[in-house]
């Protein structure tokens, strides 16, 4: 008599399960690197935007602050910034300075992080909505 290969019905739904519970760890964990990841590269833009700007005080006595004051830097966002980030920058309460703000995009994954600043004293936030105002 041959015997029969192959498995059973049990073992195969017992290692579905074993790859859902998986799934269900390590899904949400990529999703968070990921989010720290887009977070990282926005940071970096709001400082190369502050660089720029003390360059831009040196060469114009002032600070860019136009509503294209990005370009006017000559600067262009990366897409892992525009994609999930809107960057701004407008006037400080004092003159001069100023404050560059990356919201995220409502509806995208980084909505959870929460809105990053960055202003002329080197000041810099991300007000995140469950914790606050914390540091980057």
């Amino acid at each position: 008599m041959k015997k029969a290969r192959g498995f059973t019905l049990i073992e195969v739904m017992i290692v579905v399960v074993i790859i859902a519970i998986l799934a269900a760890i390590a899904i949400p964990s990529y999703q968070s690197q990921l989010r720290k990841g887009r977070r990282a590269d926005a940071q970096g833009f709001l400082a190369d935007i502050a660089q720029r700007q003390a360059q831009y005080l040196l060469d114009a006595r002032q600070y860019a602050l136009d509503p294209g004051a990005i370009k006017t830097l000559g600067l262009v966002p990366p897409t892992s910034v525009s994609d999930y980030y809107t960057v701004t920058v407008v006037a400080g309460a004092t003159v001069p300075s100023y404050a560059i703000t990356a919201a995220p995009i409502a509806g995208k994954a980084q909505v959870q992080d929460g809105t990053l600043t960055l202003d002329s004293t080197g000041l810099k936030q991300r007000v995140d909505p469950k914790a606050g105002t914390v540091g980057w």
